[in-house]
This record gives C-alpha cells, structure tokens and sequence, in this order.
C-alpha cells in the first residue's frame, strides 16, 4: 500500500465509453457510475450527449465528446462543426484528434490551424489535443505538442485508445516536458489498473482517460486504510 497515493485519485479520471458497438444503455451505466464514484468527467460518444447530460443533471459531472475522432483526418470545418454542435448541446470538454497525417508530412502550420479553429469556435469549455504517440517518433512528439500548446488547448492527451499503442509513462513524461507548464497532461489508452494509473499520474499525467474507472477505483478503495477514503462528487477544473 502507497502512502502517497493521490487523495483527488477518483477526480482525476475521466470515466469513458467510446467503443463503437456502445449502447444506450451502456452510457446510461457509465453516467450512474460516475454519480456513484465521483469521476469528475465522463466522455461519451457524440450520438449520446444528450442521454449522457440528461442523466447527470444536477451534479457537477462534466460531459465531454471526442472530435475528429479516432483519426483526425477530417477537414477543419467538419472538426469546428462537431465542436460547435457538441458545445450547443452541452459538451464541457471536447477532445480533438489532431491532424496526424498532416503533422508526418511536416505542414505544420496546417495542424496549429485546425487545432486552433476549434479552439477559437468554441470558448468557455475544455480542450484536448490528442497527438496519438504510438504513430509519432520523439521529435513529432515535441513539435505536436508545441503547435497543440500555441493552438491554445489546455491539455495534450497520449492516446485515443484506438490506435497500435496507448499510454506510456515516457510519452507522458516527455510531453510534460515539452508543453513546459503552458498546458496539462491526459494519460488514456490502455490503462486497465490501477498500478497503471498511479504509473502515468507519478510520470506527471495530471488526467487519466480510461474505461476501466470502475476497476481501478474498486481497487483503490480495497487499499485504503480504513476510514481513509471518503467519495464525493467533486467540481472538475480544467
């Protein structure tokens, strides 16, 4: 048992369902987790917004939406049009995958661009740059996350969970060090447990994306000592 386990643990994941085959009925369970655990946000897929809202009325849960996700291949105008929809009907967080192909051929100005765009489109909610590491060599990696910092995104995420690879203790170390304090760090991909989950936050994640919130916070409380763990719903800050 962790003596220094972070106490905001359960505030510091967003709690996910993103797989194609979801349901309605899987997102409604996602959100009645999230009142019961505490997740400060849970990210659904765009269709189910409105269910995902409707059943978290009233708590301070934020509900965020993917953009241009898993790819991030389309035009800019179809991102800023998902952004602008999904914050007209109550999105809190929006997390875009940038322009990978774009940023592999070196047009880099195209990808501050599009990243900006929505970022500009959308005022007053939390925004995400998900730079998926597991396509990208070391210096992608960095200049990714310079263009995502200078587009205005308030985090760089990992992974989208989709792709060969998710989240690794060196790509988050090596994004906290590229985004030198201008922006924070979603760890997401891959992230099953909880000796995972404390990896990538002690690597400097600050957020932890995953679908598996449920396991790793059972497991979290089964090592607290007595008396020690106390759920709420928190307020989510980005």
């Amino acid at each position: 048992m962790h003596s220094d386990w972070p106490a905001d643990l359960i505030a510091r994941i967003d709690h996910t369902l993103l797989r194609p085959d979801a349901t309605k009925t899987e997102v409604r369970r996602l959100c009645e987790e999230a009142r019961q655990y505490g997740f400060g946000v849970v990210f659904v897929p765009p269709c189910y917004l409105e269910e995902a809202l409707a059943v978290l009325g009233g708590t301070s849960i934020r509900v965020g939406v993917p953009i241009g996700f898993p790819l991030g291949s389309q035009t800019t105008r179809t991102k800023v049009s998902e952004a602008v929809e999904a914050c007209e009907k109550g999105a809190a967080e929006l997390d875009m995958v940038i322009n990978i192909g774009r940023l592999k051929s070196g047009d880099y100005d195209a990808v501050e661009t599009d990243i900006a765009a929505v970022v500009q489109a959308t005022p007053g909610v939390g925004h995400k740059a998900i730079i998926e590491c597991c396509f990208l060599a070391q210096q992608e990696k960095t200049v990714a996350c310079r263009l995502a910092v200078e587009a205005g995104v308030d985090y760089v995420k990992t992974s989208t969970g989709f792709g060969p690879g998710g989240a690794t203790a060196e790509d988050v170390r090596l994004i906290r060090a590229s985004v030198a304090g201008r922006a924070k760090v979603k760890a997401s991909g891959g992230i099953r447990d909880l000796k995972a989950a404390l990896a990538l936050l002690e690597a400097g994640a600050d957020r932890i994306g995953t679908s598996a919130g449920v396991q790793i916070v059972e497991e979290w409380i089964a090592n607290q000592p007595r008396g020690r763990c106390r759920m709420h719903v928190p307020p989510s800050t980005v």
